[in-house]
């Protein structure tokens, strides 16, 4: 491998989220180090990956078949379909284990800077699922950002016609905060958020 073939692979891989130049190559010259443990194997994983992951047809999801082992499975509660912005809000649901319906992956959330429209999310799938699969609930499990509470606002209004129980995430403290810790706005949406006991 070249100078010029790592300087690449450098810039490729401090592309990704969380990661810059120095941490990039670090990861690179790991990968160099141990070629035949490390570097192999993540080149094999990335071929399958490239080869055999693709979305699911009906929730967007990403698994190796055209419908998700989650919308194939038939014991989750078909009823019940929380919509989340992107797969890894999905991940993080089912991380939780609490979550027992199917899902639906808007792809992103509406925003006038970055100009992504209605048109440009998984939404006329999502009307078009409430329409043909029987559900009766819908969580918005999007996120408490501006851009997340335009896109919740844009749902509501679309979906107040279609007669399903239509609800929100809870927000504010999470679980074993201190309120001395606590942001002004996570304050303000617990108090918003706060339930009768």
């Amino acid at each position: 491998m070249a100078k010029s073939d790592i300087d690449v692979l450098i810039k490729l891989v401090a592309k990704l989220p969380a990661l810059g130049t120095r941490s990039a190559r670090r990861i690179v010259l790991h990968l160099l180090k141990n070629k035949d443990t490390q570097l192999t194997p993540l080149i094999e994983a990335l071929q399958n990956l490239n080869e055999n992951v693709k979305a699911c047809r009906i929730c967007h999801n990403f698994d190796t078949s055209e419908i998700c082992s989650i919308c194939g499975d038939e014991k989750r509660d078909s009823k019940t379909l929380c919509i989340v912005q992107d797969v890894t809000d999905l991940w993080a649901m089912e991380r939780s284990g609490f979550y027992k319906g199917k899902y639906h992956v808007l792809g992103g959330v509406l925003s006038a800077i970055d100009g992504v429209l209605p048109q440009d999310l998984n939404i006329d799938s999502l009307i078009a699922r409430l329409s043909s699969e029987g559900v009766t609930e819908v969580i918005l499990a999007l996120p408490a950002t501006v851009d997340g509470q335009i896109t919740v606002q844009y749902l509501l209004h679309h979906l107040k016609p279609l007669n399903v129980k239509l609800s929100t995430l809870a927000l504010g403290l999470p679980v074993g905060a201190e309120l001395d810790y606590m942001d002004d706005g996570t304050i303000e949406m617990a108090l918003q958020s706060r339930k009768q006991m």
